[in-house]
């Protein structure tokens, strides 16, 4: 900032602020206990008391100041990492339900410090609604707001503030006395980001101030995921990203990851031992040729070499993708080579087991309905026919998947070191129903035939 002594100003990094850059913002950690109940984000207002030295009429009106930014919570450590620049003296969370929560209470704003605070149920500001009965609420604020102490007094001594539709009330003792001190507070404030919108599919765009944003958020509806929502599940495959992705912790070894990682690691493991076993021991027994007289045992030889490869992609893929989100490697190439092949040859496995299994349960009835004029040749010969029209067919109706992938690098919160690729897969609108129609072909045909 310039002024008479001052021929030049200093434009700072991020998590830096002050006239030299010389101050560090304040690290904020929020960790929230297992009982609260808590949405995916959750608003965070920082409120800030200015002394009345020369009151004036704006004063009087945004007395205290009041900053809101919105913040994802980490589903996989349950807790909140914020860098904030400006000074405050109180720090409420708001949940996406209309839930409060008093988080910190400062007198003194203390400069580039370290705050962690862990946040339990006693911390929640209940509304007046659930603190007294039904006529007490309906009366006229003015009314109303004059037995708020009583509010303080009476309640249990835990409570540490409440709310109504108007204010925000904190409990302090003064004088040997349970107080309330309220102060006006919009609990219809929404930022809409001056409604440029970047959000995709209907998704809801906040910014942290309504003066001078610095950052933005989407929420999300149900179904997509993304920083601008970009992402969908509405599809019929189900990628690992929508699964497992927010709940890896990046740079944390397994054995300290969540409990849905290290659950879906021993699934994982124990259905591909499972599957693997199954498919070695149906090849070893369908290998003998004295076995593979008619097409029945045929199509059971090749279902089993197709579950053995399916189970290895499934663990290529479950297994590198993990790999990749706990630590990202410096080799793009690998990950792009994975996320374009393992997929479609995970897909063509799957399609071709199932059409195997129908034709075995095929020829089975019609063995049953032609009895001794069934011919064992014939059955053979048309077996390895199917075979190779079942590999042409389902690798032509799937080509188009590896060809709509791409790489997709987001970074959380405009953190530079905490990033997550991922494995893309978008179509146009009349590809989106081509995929679809072919994925239910696939799927009926097997069954009816």
């Amino acid at each position: 900032m310039s002024s008479t002594n001052r021929k030049y100003f200093c434009i700072c990094p991020k998590d830096f602020h002050g006239n030299q850059c010389e101050l560090i913002a304040n690290r904020i950690d929020l960790i929230f206990d297992k009982n609260i109940d808590l949405s995916h984000s959750v608003f965070i207002h920082f409120i800030t008391i200015i002394p009345y030295l020369n009151p004036s009429p704006d004063l009087l009106e945004n007395n205290p100041q009041r900053l809101t930014t919105l913040q994802p919570i980490s589903q996989a450590t349950n807790s909140i990492r914020i860098y904030w620049l400006q000074p405050f003296h109180l720090t409420f969370i708001e949940t996406l339900d209309k839930i409060y929560y008093l988080v910190i209470l400062q007198p003194i704003y203390r400069y580039s410090t370290t705050i962690i605070e862990r946040i339990n149920s006693s911390q929640r500001c209940p509304s007046i609604n659930t603190l007294v009965n039904k006529t007490f609420s309906q009366l006229h604020v003015l009314r109303r707001i004059k037995s708020y102490h009583l509010i303080c007094q009476n309640y249990s001594s835990n409570l540490l503030c409440f709310h109504d539709d108007i204010y925000l009330c904190l409990c302090y003792n003064h004088q040997d006395k349970r107080s309330a001190n309220c102060f006006n507070f919009n609990h219809q404030m929404r930022f809409d980001c001056f409604g440029q919108n970047e959000c995709e599919n209907g998704g809801q765009c906040f910014q942290d101030s309504l003066d001078c944003p610095k950052r933005s958020i989407c929420i999300c509806d149900s179904c997509y995921y993304g920083t601008r929502c970009q992402f969908t599940t509405n599809e019929f495959a189900l990628s690992l990203d929508a699964i497992l992705a927010y709940h890896i912790i990046p740079a944390v070894s397994l054995i300290h990851q969540t409990p849905i990682v290290k659950i879906s690691f021993s699934l994982t493991f124990l259905v591909m031992i499972i599957g693997l076993s199954n498919g070695i021991l149906s090849l070893i027994t369908f290998k003998n040729k004295s076995l593979r007289e008619v097409g029945c045992e045929i199509y059971l030889f090749g279902s089993s070499i197709t579950t053995i490869f399916t189970m290895i992609f499934f663990g290529l893929k479950y297994f590198t993708y993990l790999s990749t989100r706990i630590s990202i490697p410096s080799n793009q190439l690998f990950i792009k080579i994975q996320c374009y092949s393992l997929d479609f040859l995970l897909r063509i496995c799957l399609n071709m087991d199932q059409w195997l299994n129908a034709y075995v349960a095929l020829e089975r009835a019609i063995t049953v309905c032609q009895e001794t004029r069934f011919n064992k040749k014939t059955s053979k010969k048309f077996a390895k026919k199917v075979l190779i029209i079942l590999v042409i067919f389902i690798i032509s109706t799937s080509i188009h998947d590896p060809f709509h992938r791409n790489l997709f690098e987001e970074r959380e919160n405009d953190n530079d070191d905490k990033k997550r690729i991922w494995c893309v897969l978008k179509y146009s609108s009349h590809l989106q129903i081509y995929n679809r129609i072919v994925n239910t072909f696939h799927f009926f045909s097997s069954i009816f035939n």
